[in-house]
């Protein structure tokens, strides 16, 4: 089935073969079967499950209920395969408990992923001597932790829990009676049960400006019924993390309409969704929102799976339909417009541009004061509608604001640095959703995180608290209510996610980074990153005791599947945009380089640093 199957010697893995299909369709066309004591067929073609992300693995798999007369310890394990396989509502996995532990044992509490497949092979001592009970304890080091709202947290430690088994006297067959609640399992084997979808809720006005939609990652049982987990987990609202800063246009409480178990696209793409009494008296726009977010939501499931959503109300009757192309203009979502040009600094220190999609490889100096003008720089950021740039001079201690226009001049400095070297100056900045102007001083006298409204306002020094460090590089997302921050403590550099929030009463305005958490726990020095996606980052980084790599990581701290970019020597620097079909961009010891999807990477200027995308 997979590396932790295989590692404990316990059945094969058939493989369907794969071909492009409807991502409607949920009939796999191959199958394994687990059991935990029954015996395994011993011919056949035997091939590891890829996963590959976004598409269906026509894999399906399937346990066996417990075996006559099985030992204990084949039932602790034939219980432990089961919860791998792709039962709906762990039938299987059901059928090796009895009594309290029948009736009260809860998958969905909880998702606990180890490094490898739990050991059930350490026996406690202190069964009974007549051989009417065991106690087995399950072992293992933890990777993440997938909760009832399903949102992934990377933890670490040791997992150590215990599982009790007992004789039924009727039957006279081993049963586990108790039990941890949720579910546990290797990580090779989360990854092929479990996908990534984002869901989408839009940001509170008060925190992002013009209301937009933000990705609010969880992890779905990718064989088990998706579309109707994703609809249901929708509903809900967002995770906990999130939802200070997200709202949803589903009334308190909505859900699907009672006795509704399934939901699957039409042939037309249409997919109707029933919901309880709640839902009845929507407005008309708010019932569109609505509809937006199923749509957004599943989208990113199946992106040619789902074309047009229907709401209908408790009765049956039809609250408003939503096509896709009607969609993008109820709120601004995910990137909006694809970038027009990628951004560096070249050799003379100016800031130069090149057309996004274009072959041409000689960068054009930007119109205005910062490509034109005398002005030496050694980073910059340009706003997301392209038509201004904020510049940090070549030592660092200023920051300029100038309009990318013909003609355009630069005024006096909108902040200043004063560290004793450049390395203690200011970051390069970040422009977010809003039009704010976002950059660090890393002066060690007074370290500073600063917004400066509308790029010009007076500069507002963000509450950091629980930040231990000193940050080294920001990046704000496109819906402006989270943040990306390398820190430094110890000589090594972190990168984190932050919540930002806003928070305005009749003193003024007060911005803060809150909720901070990791998301690259395995790497001891991360050196470059940059945004990649609605949800996703792309970073250069390295292992303890490693070499300098690249990879994409979520913003909840997993790693999806999937190839990594090419390798590249020395990266300094790393751009990417939010619209994933755009190329990455690099500083590396080739000069920029670009990285187009399908392609290898290739030298645009030998001479030049600092690659942006906007934002």
């Amino acid at each position: 089935m997979g590396a932790d199957r295989e590692k404990r010697g316990r059945g094969r893995t058939f493989r369907g073969r794969g071909r492009p299909v409807r991502t409607t369709t949920y009939i796999g066309l191959g199958a394994v079967l687990l059991a935990g004591c029954a015996s395994m067929p011993d011919s056949g073609n035997m091939r590891d499950v890829q996963s590959t992300p976004r598409q269906d693995t026509q894999v399906r798999v399937f346990a066996l209920p417990p075996g006559e007369d099985a030992r204990p310890q084949e039932i602790v394990q034939g219980f432990l395969e089961a919860l791998t396989s792709d039962d709906r509502n762990y039938e299987t996995a059901r059928k090796y408990l009895t009594g309290n532990a029948l009736k009260t044992w809860d998958p969905q509490a909880s998702t606990m992923v180890l490094a490898e497949a739990p050991t059930p092979y350490t026996q406690v001592t202190g069964s009974q001597p007549d051989g009417t009970e065991y106690r087995y304890e399950l072992t293992g080091n933890k990777v993440a932790r997938v909760d009832e709202q399903h949102a992934y947290t990377p933890v670490g430690g040791e997992y150590r829990e215990t599982v009790h088994l007992t004789k039924v006297k009727d039957t006279q067959q081993w049963r586990i009676d108790e039990l941890p609640q949720g579910v546990v399992l290797g990580r090779s084997d989360f990854e092929r049960n479990y996908k990534s979808i984002n869901k989408y809720y839009f940001t509170s006005a008060a925190q992002s400006g013009e209301p937009g939609t933000v990705a609010d990652p969880v992890y779905v049982r990718s064989q088990a019924d998706p579309v109707t987990q994703v609809v249901r987990d929708l509903l809900k609202g967002p995770t906990r993390w999130l939802n200070w800063v997200a709202r949803t246009s589903f009334p308190s409480g909505t859900a699907l309409k009672k006795g509704t178990t399934t939901l699957t696209p039409d042939d037309q793409n249409k997919l109707i969704v029933p919901l309880n009494e709640k839902a009845d008296r929507v407005s008309d726009g708010r019932c569109t929102e609505m509809a937006a977010q199923l749509l957004f939501t599943l989208q990113d499931y199946m992106p040619t799976g789902v074309d047009e959503v229907e709401l209908q109300g408790s009765t049956g009757a039809q609250l408003c339909v939503l096509r896709e192309g009607q969609a993008d203009i109820i709120a601004s979502h995910g990137f909006g417009k694809s970038a027009e040009y990628q951004y560096f600094i070249d050799g003379e220190h100016k800031l130069v541009r090149l057309p996004e999609r274009d072959a041409v490889s000689t960068p054009t100096p930007v119109p205005g004061a910062l490509g034109e003008g005398d002005k030496q720089l050694r980073s910059a950021a340009v706003s997301r509608g392209e038509e201004r740039a904020a510049g940090v001079s070549a030592d660092g201690s200023e920051l300029y604001v100038a309009p990318l226009t013909m003609g355009g001049t630069i005024g006096d400095p909108v902040l200043r640095s004063v560290g004793a070297t450049a390395k203690d100056r200011l970051t390069t900045p970040s422009w977010d959703g809003r039009g704010d102007l976002w950059v660090a001083d890393r002066d060690p006298r007074k370290p500073r995180l600063l917004v400066l409204e509308d790029g010009m306002g007076e500069p507002l020094e963000v509450r950091t608290p629980g930040l231990d460090g000193r940050i080294e590089a920001v990046r704000v997302a496109a819906d402006g209510v989270r943040v990306a921050l390398i820190v430094e403590k110890d000589s090594e550099r972190s990168l984190f996610i932050g919540r930002i929030e806003r928070d305005a009463d009749a003193d003024g305005t007060t911005v803060s980074i809150v909720e901070l958490r990791s998301v690259t726990q395995d790497l001891e020095d991360v050196s470059a990153m940059s945004w990649a996606g609605d949800s996703r980052l792309v970073v250069v980084g390295r292992e303890p005791g490693g070499v300098q790599q690249m990879r994409y990581v979520q913003v909840d701290g997993s790693t999806l599947p999937g190839p990594a970019p090419s390798a590249l020597t020395g990266v300094e620097e790393i751009a990417a945009s939010e619209d994933e079909s755009q190329p990455l961009v690099a500083h590396s010891a080739d000069g920029i380089v670009r990285l187009s999807p399908g392609a290898q990477w290739q030298t645009v200027i030998k001479e030049g640093t600092a690659p942006v995308y906007p934002g």
